[in-house]
């Protein structure tokens, strides 16, 4: 499979998600999975859901610009990079954002 068609679909999943229900993303964490946010670490798939869905806006739009895929590990895992635009509901300017995530496969696909 190709690993640059996987991270596209994986991003779109990701994003579209995200703005439209942000809690459906706990299945994309496992227990183990840990996100830094803005210096902080959150570990664990529940507490990851709770720190996205606590973030201060309701209502937000992403409009991705580049997917960067690096095939990682023996495991089949990759590398994304993702950076665009982040329109947040009420405001006149888009916001400029970049993540990197380490998805590793199982019998689903995941962040770690």
């Amino acid at each position: 499979m190709d690993p640059d068609a996987v991270a596209k679909a994986f991003v779109e999943h990701y994003y579209s998600t995200f703005d439209a229900n942000r809690a459906g993303l706990a299945n994309l964490y496992q227990d183990g999975s840990m996100l830094t946010f803005e210096g902080q670490k959150i570990m664990g798939s529940q507490n990851i859901v709770a720190k996205l869905t606590s973030l201060p806006f309701q209502q937000c739009q992403h409009a991705i610009t580049t997917v960067d895929c690096q095939p990682s590990g023996p495991a089949g895992g990759m590398l994304v990079f993702v950076s665009g635009n982040l329109q947040l509901a009420g405001e006149q300017h888009a916001l400029k954002f970049s993540q990197v995530s380490l998805c590793l496969f199982s019998a689903y696909l995941y962040f770690h």
